[in-house]
């Protein structure tokens, strides 16, 4: 518990959950400023990067004694590896849906993340959904359909974002790691394949680390290295947050990324938002409503269950204490 007491420590807990997911919603702003370089390039550098800022951080922070323990458990090492390859499909589809003008589909993505981590749960955890989650899990296929017909095709991009991090989400969980060793140990699986593209780029002329005139420079070379604390950072707030406020906070806040990112394609890059595409949107905040309302509603009846049986356990404890007393009182 905090010092100032656990007010003060949701209070923290909110603000950096806020901090964390603001800026996951505006990563948008971030990949354009690393053009000219390729997408394939950007994530690479990414890829590097973060392990050297994640590396730092421990360093700084002297939390490794979770590397050992880890090493001697080939199942977990396979399953970091697969969150590896699931979190490296998610980059770099996202990366190349920003760079390529799609912010809004992209932000659609991870509005729709919710909807098919609750999928997952039936089809693989053979997990029961109440009404309320089966009325938003169907709203949110019908919204696919809708927005296939608004843009003409499956909305691939924001199917590719929420798929893979509802797989790695899956992996995470079964993992057990917090969010920067799963950092850590992912980049690690990343690092030597990155290093050789970014190599094999530099041999063959293609890179941008590094090079001046025309469009590079130092600060462009300084911008692909700061995606290591671009991606870490948040994760750390992400981290503070997740101890000190409920998860059906964390729930809500989450929702700030896509909001973020799709005001952004909106606002910022202009992107076409036709009337089938607002439809679409449209069914699943629909979704999105139901299934927090529904969130919600179960975090209070949790709560009153906890509070109740708290309370009987108490009222049981005062009275064993009391016949306590009272045998005392006779055998006295």
């Amino acid at each position: 518990m905090d010092e100032q007491g656990p007010g003060a420590g949701q209070r923290a807990g909110f603000w950096f959950g806020f901090a964390s997911y603001g800026m996951w919603g505006l990563f948008p702003l971030y990949w354009p400023l690393l053009e000219p370089s390729g997408s394939a390039e950007i994530l690479a550098h990414r890829m590097v990067w973060s392990l050297v800022a994640v590396v730092g951080i421990l360093l700084a922070t002297r939390h490794w004694s979770w590397i050992r323990p880890l090493l001697r458990q080939p199942r977990r090492l396979a399953m970091c590896a697969a969150a590896a390859a699931a979190v490296s499909v998610n980059w770099g589809v996202y990366i190349w849906g920003v760079n390529a003008g799609h912010v809004v589909e992209t932000s659609l993505g991870y509005f729709i993340n919710p909807l098919v981590t609750i999928a997952f749960g039936v089809l693989l955890l053979h997990e029961r959904l109440r009404p309320a989650q089966w009325a938003a899990v169907g709203i949110g296929a019908v919204a696919v359909l809708v927005l296939a017909l608004g843009y003409g095709r499956l909305p691939w991009i924001a199917l590719s974002l929420a798929l893979t991090f509802a797989v790695y989400g899956l992996l995470k969980k079964k993992v057990g790691l917090s969010g920067l060793e799963s950092l850590a140990a992912e980049t690690a699986f990343q690092f030597l394949p990155a290093v050789g593209f970014l190599l094999f780029l530099t041999v063959s002329g293609q890179g941008t680390f590094g090079r001046t005139g025309g469009d590079y420079g130092w600060g462009h070379s300084g911008l692909l290295a700061l995606s290591g604390l671009i991606t870490a950072v948040p994760l750390l707030c992400f981290g503070a947050a997740a101890v000190r406020v409920p998860l059906t906070t964390l729930g809500l806040l989450q929702y700030l990324a896509p909001v973020f990112q799709f005001l952004i394609g909106l606002t910022v890059f202009h992107e076409e938002m036709p009337p089938a595409r607002w439809a679409g949107f449209a069914l699943v905040w629909v979704a999105l409503v139901l299934l927090t309302g529904d969130a919600v509603r179960q975090a209070r009846r949790s709560r009153a269950r906890l509070q109740r049986a708290s309370a009987l356990a108490e009222a049981a404890a005062t009275a064993a204490g009391g016949a306590a007393a009272d045998g005392a009182a006779v055998h006295g």
